[in-house]
């Protein structure tokens, strides 16, 4: 295993994380697997574990405190606010009084004393960042968590938090963490390159592509809509449509260049974000612990130059095949009132 520093913390990460949003109901809902599987990656080298207040319902940090005991001080641990934890206006988003409450739920779930790395797990257009960016400083401060960033932000929203930071003398977001992979390059034109600008760490998210990476999705093959990341969204597997045919066309590529390699598209898809110069670490989702083994063989194979540019002509630089699920989606376009005439801007703000 490798270590990078975490963008300008000094604190030094494994380049690839311990991703725990499939720990609980949503995935292993055994929390005595959950265990094993961050047991396993800890003796794997891994230090860097990620979770969220959000992943099933609170469950997942649960499993991780759990995990963790007797462990911590050897793990960097990060964790996420924003998404509703209940019913009521007031649960959720990135307002001082939401994340004061927030943070202490997470503290207690997790069974620490503090967070090494708070993120704000996407952009809320209804608070002010100066907001979020002051709480969070209090936060730091008052040593409840040792640094903080933010979770798949565009670059204009990144660019707009450092901006604020400077006028206002407040702390500033230290990472973002985007979706990358092989099928959703995206990120590289403008987040990647604003977040190495900044000096930001990088922690890249979905390096299988919500399963199409897996290999278990074929050209010819059969695919089951009705099991596993298919059930899920039906609508990115299915071969009928135009847009699955063209990823699976480009996965029959990416195949047989890891064929070529003696390497699987798995371990592939793994190794692919960490060529990126701002990228620190890659976050891997296991279920299981034989998940995890599988996806760890990809944390030692480095990718050549040639191998990158055979990459770059079945997926251009910068290009998205798919758009990664829950992904960052503009305010102006998703809730309609936002683009309707002022008489209807009350029904904006509800």
């Amino acid at each position: 295993m490798r270590y990078r520093t975490l963008g300008g913390t000094g604190i030094e990460v494994s380049t690839h994380c311990l991703g725990t949003m499939m720990l609980g109901s949503v995935g292993n809902p055994d929390h005595q697997e959950g265990a094993r599987v961050v047991h396993a990656a800890l003796d794997a080298g891994i230090n860097f574990v990620d979770t969220a207040d959000m992943y099933s319902a609170g469950e997942s940090e649960e499993i991780v405190g759990k995990a963790l005991q007797g462990r911590r001080d050897d793990v960097v641990l990060a964790t996420k606010v924003h998404f509703p934890m209940g019913p009521g206006p007031n649960r959720g988003g990135n307002s001082r009084r939401w994340i004061l409450r927030a943070v202490e739920d997470s503290l207690r779930r997790l069974r620490t004393d503090w967070i090494d790395l708070y993120q704000v797990h996407r952009a809320d257009h209804r608070t002010d960042v100066e907001e979020t960016l002051s709480v969070l400083g209090d936060l730091v401060r008052q040593g409840k968590i040792r640094a903080f960033g933010c979770s798949t932000f565009p670059a204009a929203e990144i660019v707009e938090a450092h901006w604020v930071s400077e006028r206002r003398a407040l702390p500033r977001f230290r990472t973002e963490q985007p979706p990358y992979s092989l099928l959703a390059r995206g990120v590289e034109n403008t987040v990647l390159p604003v977040a190495r600008r900044h000096n930001m760490g990088v922690l890249t998210w979905s390096p299988l592509a919500s399963g199409f990476l897996t290999g278990r999705y074929r050209k010819g093959g059969t695919i089951d809509l009705g099991s596993g990341r298919a059930a899920l969204t039906p609508h990115r597997f299915d071969p009928a449509l135009p847009e699955n045919a063209r990823k699976l066309d480009v996965v029959e590529q990416l195949v047989a260049l890891a064929d070529d390699l003696g390497c699987t598209l798995p371990e592939l898809a793994v190794a692919f974000p960490l060529a990126h110069p701002a990228v620190t670490s890659v976050i891997l989702g296991p279920r299981t612990v034989e998940q995890l083994a599988g996806l760890l063989k990809g944390a030692a194979l480095t990718l050549d130059d040639e191998t990158l540019d055979r990459i770059d002509a079945i997926v251009p630089p910068g290009t998205d095949l798919y758009r990664a699920d829950g992904a960052w989606q503009p305010p102006a376009l998703t809730p309609a009132a936002l683009r309707r005439p002022v008489a209807d801007r009350a029904a904006a703000d509800n």
